[in-house]
């Protein structure tokens, strides 16, 4: 669809400015849907896939034009120097506001970027050298090479060739590496941050890129407009840009132009007939607007865009298939070395995590060599997931030590720890749902690769992209859902997304994988699938460490176990060592008793928890 809708679109662009009879009018109106298109096309990266809500874009749109307004007025400088000064000023002022501002959370983000936009909004109206509240008039229209871009007629060309360019690398942005840390900014930046991705890092740069997108449009503003003025740079103005990106689609590239459309499209309308109606000259569209907000959030939750995406493909044809053709070949990514057999390659030390008074992980001591599985086990609330969160540095100990081939853990950040070779899956599933299971495995693979934001936006990373899905592809087929690829991850079912997770861990390359519950929502041939991977991974001489409550699937897949119960290890050996522990038994039986009613508790979780799991049967937990 946005092939032929971009065709479409340019076709139109191009044509109906020297078609005959077309109103100037509808040229002007064409211009500041542009101007508004480029404001609201950062906002869809920062707010709609960012998830970081922003009511001051239109305080950068204003540095973009006083820039430029003053440098060629008052130094006479060329526009095009006064461009670069612009995006120059708006970078630095973003990355300082971005830098103090995107430390907040929840409400106090959005109120950090209301205050900040208003100090701007009253900068600009008192200072003396920008012409207070009565602004910068006189200012030159742009050249290029000879021609004036003077009339609303030809700098229309100028605005919409930008708001393309924009929208093609915004496409690109998103479409890659960097682009899928940004999506994993909404709601997942745990799961990001343990396989390497620097979440604060990248909170900075869609703040700084929205932000330059703003200033490029005050730019084209000043120019077109040859004077401005504080009025059009107010929080008003931040408002409405916020509000065409709710009403276009928050996720959407075209979503921009679309909701900058039919927002001033409507203003418009509703300036000329509202008073006609009413016969008053208030201003009733901000009744309206806010009206049209609520039916918005009410019935079109993301956008207006997203709909007219489905009825297309309900029309015209489904999207891709989730059977569709895998990437192309590409050479393979490198892999890292393997420790030799029985080295040791996880040693955790005295671990201990306190919750306040709670001690969810009491001094918890075990050790795991290269080629083994250990299980850790033990009912819910044992403790098992806050120790492996412990190991993968999503949390801090409150003492002990964690050490990975002889490196230190338990001081680094979760990245840190994932760049040396530590992958993991999560006891609650967390995959990206809107994006397709071949791009939530690639992201696993983040690490993998050095390509940067600005390779992204100019699509010149074809040849790393490349390496990236095809190392996703390979990882899906070898758990068993290489017919997924491109099916959106939030429609699979939970057992198939908990493969989905195992994919992406291994797409990281790890030497040591850390799997929290991998057989939950098996059924028991898939449970089998999974125990052949797990069984070949450790021939490779993969560590795998791995909290599980299906007895049978533990019993017979692990070399060696840790029984936590409290917090507290309770027992450690190999399966069978376990399964005749005296403490073990104890705790779980309250003795040895050939009871069948008292075997049938003998599942840790089922004794805590009432969680599925097999009985303990001749003298096995099976």
């Amino acid at each position: 669809m946005n092939r032929l809708l971009l065709a479409v679109v340019i076709i139109v662009l191009a044509v109906l400015p020297v078609l005959p009879g077309t109103p100037t009018f509808w040229i002007t109106h064409l211009n500041y849907i542009g101007l508004a298109s480029l404001v609201v096309l950062g906002l869809i990266v920062l707010t709609g896939i960012g998830g970081l809500t922003s009511f001051g874009q239109a305080a950068f749109v204003g540095i973009g034009a006083y820039a430029t307004a003053w440098m060629s007025t008052a130094l006479g400088l060329s526009p095009w120097v006064g461009l670069l000064a612009g995006l120059a000023i708006t970078c630095l002022v973003a990355y300082v506001l971005g830098a103090i501002t995107l430390r907040l959370s929840g409400h106090y983000l959005p109120l950090g970027t209301i205050a900040w936009c208003l100090s701007l909004y009253y900068l600009f109206g008192n200072l003396n050298f920008l012409g207070q509240y009565d602004g910068i008039a006189g200012i030159v229209p742009i050249d290029v090479f000879g021609f004036s871009l003077s009339q609303g007629r030809r700098i229309y060309y100028l605005i919409w060739i930008f708001v393309l360019l924009a929208m093609w690398a915004t496409r690109n942005l998103l479409d890659s590496r960097p682009g899928r840390a940004i999506r994993a900014l909404r709601g997942s930046g745990g799961m990001a941050e343990s396989f390497g991705v620097n979440m604060a890092t990248y909170k900075v740069i869609i703040f700084v890129y929205a932000a330059l997108l703003a200033s490029l449009s005050g730019w084209l503003y000043a120019h077109m407009q040859r004077a401005v003025s504080p009025s059009p740079f107010g929080l008003n103005y931040g408002i409405e840009y916020l509000f065409m990106a709710v009403v276009g689609g928050t996720g959407s590239v075209w979503g921009a132009v679309l909701g900058s459309g039919l927002i001033l499209t409507l203003k418009d309308q509703l300036q000329n007939v509202l008073p006609k109606i009413l016969d008053t000259n208030a201003n009733f569209e901000l009744i309206v607007f806010g009206v049209l907000m609520i039916l918005v959030l009410q019935y079109a939750r993301h956008g207006v865009w997203p709909i007219l995406a489905t009825w297309w493909s309900t029309v015209f044809g489904r999207g891709q298939a989730r059977g569709g053709a895998a990437p192309r070949q590409a050479p393979a990514l490198p892999q890292r070395p393997r420790p030799e057999k029985g080295r040791l390659v996880l040693e955790v030390d005295a671990i201990r995590k306190e919750f306040g008074g709670l001690v969810a992980v009491n001094d918890i001591t075990f050790k795991l060599k290269a080629g083994e599985i250990m299980g850790l086990i033990g009912p819910n609330g044992a403790g098992k997931s806050t120790t492996f969160n412990l190991i993968s540095g999503v949390l801090k100990a409150t003492r002990g030590q964690v050490s990975f081939l002889g490196q230190r853990l338990d001081t680094m950040p979760a990245r840190e720890i994932a760049s040396l070779g530590v992958g993991r899956t999560f006891q609650h599933v967390q995959l990206l749902p809107t994006m397709t299971v071949i791009e939530n495995v690639a992201l696993g693979a983040h690490l993998r690769s050095k390509v940067g934001v600005l390779s992204a936006l100019l699509h010149a990373e074809r040849s790393q992209e490349a390496q990236l899905l095809h190392e996703a592809a390979v990882q899906l087929e070898r758990v068993g859902l290489g017919e997924y690829l491109y099916e959106q991850a939030g429609n699979l079912a939970l057992g198939q997304q908990r493969i989905v997770e195992i994919a992406r861990a291994l797409a990281a390359d790890p030497v040591l994988l850390l799997l929290d519950e991998p057989a939950a929502g098996l059924r028991y041939k898939e449970k089998q699938a999974l125990a052949t991977v797990l069984d070949q991974l450790r021939q490779e001489g993969m560590s795998i460490l791995l909290v599980e409550h299906d007895m049978d699937f533990v019993m017979n897949l692990t070399d060696h176990l840790v029984v936590m119960d409290f917090g507290t290890k309770l027992a450690e050996g190999t399966p069978d060592e376990v399964q005749r522990n005296p403490a073990v038994l104890a705790a779980y039986l309250g003795g040895i008793d050939d009871d069948l009613d008292l075997a049938e508790q003998a599942v840790p979780d089922a004794a805590h928890s009432g969680s599925v799991g097999q009985p303990l049967a001749n003298g096995r937990l099976a």
